[in-house]
């Protein structure tokens, strides 16, 4: 699976990157993220794309996992 570490960005540099991913990977990809604005727009991106995302929080990272 594809990791996309886009920690440290501002979007929409985040969402490029995980369009990006899924573009070279259809089945999904898992994106790393440290700002919550990041965290919901990836999110609305995805759902939008057709994306199921399950997102979990460590260490104040979002950890997103998308998947078909």
């Amino acid at each position: 699976m594809t990791i996309v570490d886009a920690r440290g960005l501002s979007c929409p540099q985040p969402v490029l990157m995980t369009q990006q991913a899924l573009q070279l990977n259809p089945d999904g990809c898992r994106v790393l993220v440290d700002n919550p604005a990041a965290q919901a727009n990836i999110t609305r991106f995805a759902n939008k794309a057709g994306y199921a995302v399950e997102t979990s929080e460590e260490d104040g990272d979002y950890i997103l996992m998308i998947k078909k």
